[in-house]
Protein backbone atom coordinates (compact mmCIF):
# COMPACT_ATOMS: atom_id res chain seq x y z
CA UNK A 1 0.00 0.00 0.00
CA UNK A 2 1.24 3.49 -0.84
CA UNK A 3 0.30 5.70 2.09
CA UNK A 4 0.84 9.40 2.68
CA UNK A 5 0.89 11.19 6.00
CA UNK A 6 -1.97 13.64 6.50
CA UNK A 7 -4.44 11.92 4.15
CA UNK A 8 -7.66 9.95 4.54
CA UNK A 9 -7.70 6.33 3.38
CA UNK A 10 -10.22 3.55 2.93
CA UNK A 11 -8.41 0.37 3.99
CA UNK A 12 -9.99 -3.03 3.40
CA UNK A 13 -9.35 -6.72 2.90
CA UNK A 14 -11.41 -9.90 2.71
CA UNK A 15 -11.18 -13.59 3.38
CA UNK A 16 -9.13 -15.65 0.97
CA UNK A 17 -11.52 -17.00 -1.68
CA UNK A 18 -14.25 -14.94 0.02
CA UNK A 19 -14.24 -17.26 3.03
CA UNK A 20 -15.28 -16.18 6.52
CA UNK A 21 -12.74 -14.44 8.74
CA UNK A 22 -15.00 -14.10 11.79
CA UNK A 23 -16.69 -17.21 13.12
CA UNK A 24 -18.12 -16.02 16.44
CA UNK A 25 -18.54 -12.83 18.44
CA UNK A 26 -15.28 -13.28 20.32
CA UNK A 27 -13.40 -13.25 17.00
CA UNK A 28 -14.69 -9.76 16.20
CA UNK A 29 -13.73 -8.48 19.65
CA UNK A 30 -10.29 -10.11 19.43
CA UNK A 31 -9.67 -8.49 16.06
CA UNK A 32 -10.67 -5.06 17.38
CA UNK A 33 -8.11 -5.38 20.17
CA UNK A 34 -5.47 -6.00 17.55
CA UNK A 35 -6.67 -2.98 15.58
CA UNK A 36 -6.09 -0.81 18.63
CA UNK A 37 -2.58 -2.22 19.00
CA UNK A 38 -1.47 -2.20 15.37
CA UNK A 39 -3.44 0.58 13.65
CA UNK A 40 -4.20 3.23 16.29
CA UNK A 41 -0.52 4.23 16.83
CA UNK A 42 -0.36 5.29 13.16
CA UNK A 43 -3.81 6.60 12.37
CA UNK A 44 -7.03 8.07 13.67
CA UNK A 45 -9.92 5.77 12.84
CA UNK A 46 -12.86 7.70 11.41
CA UNK A 47 -15.16 4.77 10.60
CA UNK A 48 -14.98 0.99 10.65
CA UNK A 49 -17.04 -2.09 9.92
CA UNK A 50 -16.25 -5.77 10.37
CA UNK A 51 -18.24 -8.14 8.18
CA UNK A 52 -18.26 -11.96 8.35
CA UNK A 53 -15.80 -12.25 5.44
CA UNK A 54 -14.18 -8.79 5.16
CA UNK A 55 -13.40 -5.53 6.93
CA UNK A 56 -13.39 -1.78 6.21
CA UNK A 57 -11.57 1.07 7.92
CA UNK A 58 -11.58 4.77 7.12
CA UNK A 59 -8.49 6.29 8.67
CA UNK A 60 -6.56 9.55 8.82
CA UNK A 61 -2.84 8.80 8.62
CA UNK A 62 -0.75 10.55 11.30
CA UNK A 63 2.44 8.57 10.74
CA UNK A 64 3.56 6.08 8.10
CA UNK A 65 6.49 4.88 10.24
CA UNK A 66 7.10 4.85 13.99
CA UNK A 67 9.68 3.53 16.45
CA UNK A 68 8.70 0.41 18.35
CA UNK A 69 10.46 -1.24 21.25
CA UNK A 70 11.87 -4.69 20.77
CA UNK A 71 13.53 -7.02 23.29
CA UNK A 72 16.37 -9.23 22.19
CA UNK A 73 18.88 -11.53 23.86
CA UNK A 74 22.37 -10.28 24.55
CA UNK A 75 23.62 -13.87 24.63
CA UNK A 76 22.35 -17.36 24.00
CA UNK A 77 21.42 -19.08 27.24
CA UNK A 78 19.20 -21.92 28.35
CA UNK A 79 18.54 -20.05 31.59
CA UNK A 80 17.53 -16.61 30.45
CA UNK A 81 17.39 -13.84 33.05
CA UNK A 82 16.15 -10.24 32.73
CA UNK A 83 19.78 -9.11 32.43
CA UNK A 84 20.07 -11.12 29.21
CA UNK A 85 17.51 -8.86 27.54
CA UNK A 86 18.10 -5.42 26.09
CA UNK A 87 15.40 -3.12 24.76
CA UNK A 88 16.03 -1.54 21.37
CA UNK A 89 14.02 0.77 19.16
CA UNK A 90 13.43 -0.05 15.53
CA UNK A 91 11.31 1.47 12.80
CA UNK A 92 8.08 -0.19 11.73
CA UNK A 93 5.93 1.04 8.87
CA UNK A 94 2.14 1.17 8.93
CA UNK A 95 2.12 -1.40 6.13
CA UNK A 96 4.23 -3.79 8.18
CA UNK A 97 2.10 -3.26 11.24
CA UNK A 98 -1.08 -4.20 9.38
CA UNK A 99 0.64 -7.29 7.94
CA UNK A 100 1.75 -8.34 11.45
CA UNK A 101 -1.80 -7.82 12.73
CA UNK A 102 -3.33 -10.01 10.04
CA UNK A 103 -0.72 -12.76 10.45
CA UNK A 104 -1.24 -12.80 14.20
CA UNK A 105 -5.01 -12.97 13.83
CA UNK A 106 -4.70 -15.70 11.20
CA UNK A 107 -2.61 -17.87 13.52
CA UNK A 108 -5.23 -17.59 16.27
CA UNK A 109 -8.15 -18.39 13.95
CA UNK A 110 -6.36 -21.31 12.30
CA UNK A 111 -5.74 -22.74 15.75
CA UNK A 112 -9.39 -22.20 16.68
CA UNK A 113 -10.72 -23.76 13.48
CA UNK A 114 -8.03 -26.45 13.22
CA UNK A 115 -7.10 -25.01 9.83
CA UNK A 116 -4.00 -23.82 8.01
CA UNK A 117 -3.00 -21.45 5.24
CA UNK A 118 -3.90 -17.87 4.43
CA UNK A 119 -7.02 -16.43 6.00
CA UNK A 120 -6.91 -13.09 4.15
CA UNK A 121 -6.20 -12.10 0.57
CA UNK A 122 -2.53 -11.45 -0.03
CA UNK A 123 -2.76 -7.68 -0.43
CA UNK A 124 -4.66 -5.30 1.82
CA UNK A 125 -6.08 -2.43 -0.26
CA UNK A 126 -5.84 1.27 0.57
CA UNK A 127 -7.56 4.01 -1.44
CA UNK A 128 -6.84 7.65 -0.74
CA UNK A 129 -10.18 9.39 -0.33
CA UNK A 130 -9.05 13.00 -0.45
CA UNK A 131 -5.90 12.83 -2.60
CA UNK A 132 -5.91 14.91 -5.79
CA UNK A 133 -5.14 12.09 -8.20
CA UNK A 134 -8.26 12.04 -10.34
CA UNK A 135 -9.03 8.42 -9.48
CA UNK A 136 -12.55 7.51 -8.46
CA UNK A 137 -12.44 5.23 -5.38
CA UNK A 138 -13.93 1.79 -5.92
CA UNK A 139 -16.62 2.25 -3.29
CA UNK A 140 -18.14 4.86 -5.60
CA UNK A 141 -18.14 2.42 -8.52
CA UNK A 142 -19.75 -0.30 -6.41
CA UNK A 143 -22.72 1.84 -5.43
CA UNK A 144 -24.88 2.53 -8.49
CA UNK A 145 -27.22 4.85 -6.58
CA UNK A 146 -24.50 7.09 -5.16
CA UNK A 147 -24.85 10.74 -6.17
CA UNK A 148 -21.63 12.71 -5.93
CA UNK A 149 -20.47 16.18 -6.86
CA UNK A 150 -17.23 15.53 -8.69
CA UNK A 151 -16.41 19.25 -8.59
CA UNK A 152 -16.05 19.01 -4.82
CA UNK A 153 -14.67 15.48 -4.45
CA UNK A 154 -12.40 16.37 -1.53
CA UNK A 155 -15.51 16.92 0.59
CA UNK A 156 -17.85 14.47 -1.10
CA UNK A 157 -15.69 11.33 -1.17
CA UNK A 158 -15.18 11.16 2.63
CA UNK A 159 -18.92 11.45 3.24
CA UNK A 160 -19.77 8.77 0.68
CA UNK A 161 -17.09 6.42 2.01
CA UNK A 162 -18.30 7.01 5.58
CA UNK A 163 -21.86 6.08 4.59
CA UNK A 164 -20.71 3.18 2.41
CA UNK A 165 -18.77 1.57 5.27
CA UNK A 166 -21.65 1.82 7.73
CA UNK A 167 -24.24 0.57 5.22
CA UNK A 168 -22.33 -2.62 4.36
CA UNK A 169 -24.34 -4.83 6.77
CA UNK A 170 -27.62 -3.43 5.40
CA UNK A 171 -26.64 -4.13 1.80
CA UNK A 172 -25.59 -7.64 2.79
CA UNK A 173 -29.00 -8.26 4.35
CA UNK A 174 -27.58 -8.84 7.82
CA UNK A 175 -29.62 -6.07 9.46
CA UNK A 176 -32.34 -3.63 8.49
CA UNK A 177 -30.59 -0.53 9.82
CA UNK A 178 -26.86 0.25 10.05
CA UNK A 179 -27.12 0.92 13.79
CA UNK A 180 -28.37 -2.64 14.35
CA UNK A 181 -24.99 -4.13 13.39
CA UNK A 182 -22.79 -4.49 16.46
CA UNK A 183 -19.47 -4.57 14.67
CA UNK A 184 -19.23 -1.10 13.15
CA UNK A 185 -18.86 2.49 14.32
CA UNK A 186 -22.45 3.34 13.29
CA UNK A 187 -23.66 2.75 16.86
CA UNK A 188 -21.03 5.15 18.21
CA UNK A 189 -22.02 7.97 15.88
CA UNK A 190 -25.70 7.38 16.67
CA UNK A 191 -24.96 7.79 20.39
CA UNK A 192 -26.05 4.25 21.20
CA UNK A 193 -22.55 3.24 22.29
CA UNK A 194 -19.52 5.23 23.42
CA UNK A 195 -16.81 3.39 21.51
CA UNK A 196 -13.21 4.47 22.08
CA UNK A 197 -11.79 3.26 18.76
CA UNK A 198 -12.94 6.18 16.61
CA UNK A 199 -11.81 9.81 16.73
CA UNK A 200 -14.93 11.94 16.33
CA UNK A 201 -12.95 15.19 16.32
CA UNK A 202 -11.14 14.11 13.15
CA UNK A 203 -14.41 12.90 11.65
CA UNK A 204 -15.97 16.34 12.15
CA UNK A 205 -13.27 17.88 9.96
CA UNK A 206 -14.20 15.74 6.96
CA UNK A 207 -17.73 14.44 7.42
CA UNK A 208 -20.78 16.71 7.20
CA UNK A 209 -23.32 14.17 8.41
CA UNK A 210 -22.07 11.82 11.14
CA UNK A 211 -25.26 9.83 11.59
CA UNK A 212 -28.21 8.82 9.45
Amino acid sequence: MQLEKGQLYHIYNQGNNHRKIFFKRDNYLFFLKKVKTYISPYADIVAWCLMPNHFHFMVYIREVEISVESDKLTQQSDKMTPSDLITTNKKRTFNNSIAIMLRSYTRAINKQENASGSLFKAHTKAECINCHKGITPSFIMQDAVTKINYQNSEKQYPQVCFNYIHNNPVKAGLVRNAIDWEFSSAKDYAGIRNGKLINKDVALEYIDKLSE
